[in-house]
């Protein structure tokens, strides 16, 4: 919820606010205390029967109601009822009750736990915590509660259409503040104005995504605004989907000045430049700063370099425990309100550092502009959203010369020209030299992101086996496994690490890495040493059968099982993935079949290729997948299918040793 200020200037008219009737228990029919499935919903563990909500904005609460039918085991998990709020919300007015198959009833007789989750400064985040009594499948879930906020605060409510559950019949209503209402303006003074800006709120809006046919959402002759719906579909779930909050069903109402898109776009963005300037500033002692990092006889680029080094050495609070409000009263450290106070600090988060490396460049005499973007894992820009809080993150834009490179020096251990794949390819408000635009930050190209695993392992007549692999990994996957050391000691990355492993090694395996070289230095390729051991070859006679890939007996190609698509695909960057395995095995044995020798291409978007190498003692395989893409449409899935279809087959080839009678046997 949005918290805009409301100023007092008159008396409500009382009549212009009617109250709301609350939501009441429903009696079942008994064709829903008989429901064991759902033909609209098939498979489903749990339906919604029912959901409503309303808010009035102004008597300043939200309420909710809830009826669902539990088909499965698992959808007794929606027994348990999490409520989050903010501030000095309030959630008050819990009621719920159990309903039996049989239509015996159990009230909720327990008083629901409030829980801090949180504190961000001064504002305390919470959740109220029940959980529904005596629940079976077949029982049907119903409970109501309201949130209140204070009375000096408005809100901007989200009816987040689309659930985790197929929904059979859903009600949401919204009654404005009185000055938004029809025929209200005149009886009354009060107005809105948002705190942050100073900026009177003259004009409600809404953004909506809503089903094909849906009828356009109206006001009502009073300025109420209601959607009923029937049977809307469970959220999706499909592997590597973009952010799925951004493409449900679902309506946002807010409060803004009098704009349209245009104005509103060109107003913030001109509003956050020019924060951007005047945080980034530079200062004399910047200029100090500056002088005593980099040389006169540097070129351009080198000195961008040597600031960027500076820059990501200092803490970066993001990555490690933020000061509280009484620590930095008693260090005598204030919030940083110029690019100034983030270097005599020797730190500050994120978005800080990223507008002190700019106002460094600028101090340096190079040209540099800030781009604030969203972030890619979080969510999709929409234009229509009339919200500058869609943007997220800080990143740099350094001009040398006609050649112009994107930086992200609020990542840390993020090497000079990489970006974080959640800031590529997404969209940003960017400062230029005409004036703040729209813009597009570019893809991860496959070549800065490679995994590259080489080994040698010995098996033994038995099928035990022993060795070792090296795993090299630069670019995404390297900054991952740097940022994760961060916020963690040695010992849990290590065993982070293994667990990836083992999903992916052959059954019967253990691998586990030994140590890293390169974890502390950006600049370098990362380095895993692992070591393996256990027990591979299945014996059938006088043959044993080995996986021919190693890295694949066990791991699933995606896209494979499911036959259509709903959604876009998000695969976050383009990769190079490289696997050498070479299988040592003693004398007796030879090489009786290997994987064949394998190219499988999607033109300009993907290739696979496989070849083995045999000779006396041993077997070579190699596998390289290379994958140029990170974003593709729904329309593209059986291409994508059938390319990965066929690298699924490919991976299940094995090696087939054979081993020679022994001359006793003779």
């Amino acid at each position: 919820m949005r918290k805009p200020h409301l100023l007092v200037g008159a008396a409500l008219v009382a009549a212009m606010l009617p109250l709301f009737a609350h939501a009441q228990f429903q009696q079942p029919t008994p064709e829903e205390l008989k429901m064991t499935s759902d033909p609209k919903a098939p498979g489903a563990a749990a339906v919604y029967l029912d959901i409503a909500e309303t808010t009035d904005d102004n008597l300043h609460y939200k309420s909710y109601y809830a009826r669902i039918k539990v088909l499965t085991e698992k959808g007794k998990s929606l027994a348990n009822v999490e409520i989050p709020y903010a501030g000095e919300f309030k959630v008050t007015d819990i009621k719920a009750r159990t309903i039996h198959s049989d239509g015996t009833i159990i009230p909720l007789d327990v008083k629901p736990e409030n829980l801090l989750s949180f504190k961000d400064g001064n504002t305390k985040f919470g959740k109220m915590v029940f959980t529904l009594p005596s629940v079976e499948v077949g029982s049907i879930l119903e409970y109501r509660y309201q949130l209140r906020y204070p009375d000096e605060w408005v809100s901007s409510p989200e009816w987040k259409i689309q659930r985790d559950y197929f929904v059979h019949k859903e009600h949401y209503s919204f009654i404005p503040f009185a000055s938004f209402l029809k025929g209200s303006q005149a009886s009354s003074s009060h107005y809105l104005y948002d705190e942050a800006t100073g900026q009177t709120l003259n004009t409600l809006i809404w953004m909506s995504r809503l089903p094909a046919g849906t009828p356009p959402l109206t006001g009502d002759t009073t300025g109420r605004y209601t959607l009923d719906l029937t049977d809307i579909p469970a959220r999706p779930d499909e592997e590597w989907m973009p952010p799925i909050d951004s493409l449900l069903y679902k309506v946002q109402f807010y409060y803004k000045g009098s704009y349209n898109a245009t104005d509103f776009w060109q107003d913030e963005g001109k509003r956050w430049s020019k924060q951007v300037d005047h945080f980034a500033q530079p200062s004399s002692n910047l200029r100090q700063a500056v002088a005593g990092i980099i040389a006169p006889s540097d070129t351009d680029l080198v000195k961008a370099q040597k600031i960027y080094a500076a820059v990501e050495a200092l803490n970066n609070t993001d990555y490690s425990r933020a000061r509280s409000q009484s620590e930095m009263q008693q260090l005598k450290i204030k919030p940083a309100k110029r690019a100034e106070d983030v270097w005599t600090q020797k730190g500050g988060n994120s978005n800080e550092i990223a507008l002190l490396y700019l106002a460094m460049l600028r101090a340096a005499g190079l040209k540099a502009y800030a781009i604030k973007v969203v972030d890619r894992d979080q969510a999709l820009f929409d234009a229509s959203y009339l919200d500058r809080d869609q943007f997220n993150d800080v990143l740099v834009l350094f001009k040398d010369g006609s050649k112009e490179t994107v930086l992200d020096p609020g990542e840390k251990l993020c090497p000079f020209g990489t970006v974080n794949w959640r800031h590529s390819n997404t969209y940003g408000l960017a400062q230029t030299d005409q004036g703040p635009a729209f813009g597009k930050t570019p893809d991860q190209p496959y070549t800065a992101n490679s995994t590259t695993r080489t080994g040698n392992i010995t098996i033994d007549e038995h099928g035990a086996i022993t060795g070792y692999i090296t795993q090299i990994m630069s670019g995404q996957q390297a900054l991952r496994w740097r940022q994760m050391e961060l916020e963690n000691d040695d010992t849990a990355v290590k065993k982070a690490f293994d667990r990836e492993l083992q999903q992916i090694v052959p059954a019967g395996v253990d691998a586990h890495i030994d140590h890293f070289l390169g974890m502390d230095d950006p600049s370098a390729n990362l380095i895993a040493m692992i070591n393996v051991k256990g027990s591979m070859g299945a014996a059938t006679g006088k043959r044993m059968l080995l996986p021919g890939f190693f890295f694949e007996s066990r791991a699933t190609e995606p896209f494979v099982q499911q036959e259509k698509r709903l959604e876009a695909i998000d695969m976050h960057y383009g990769d190079r993935v490289s696997d050498q395995i070479t299988y040592h095995f003693p004398a007796t044995m030879s090489v009786e079949g290997a994987p064949q020798d394998a190219k499988v291409s999607w033109p300009k978007q993907a290739i696979y290729l496989s070849q083995s190498k045999s000779g006396p003692g041993q077997i070579t395989v190699t596998r390289v997948i290379i994958r140029g893409f990170d974003y593709l449409k729904p329309s593209d899935y059986q291409e994508l299918r059938g390319f990965y279809q066929k690298v699924a087959a490919s991976d299940q080839q094995e090696v087939v040793l054979h081993a020679a009678p022994s001359a006793k046997g003779n």
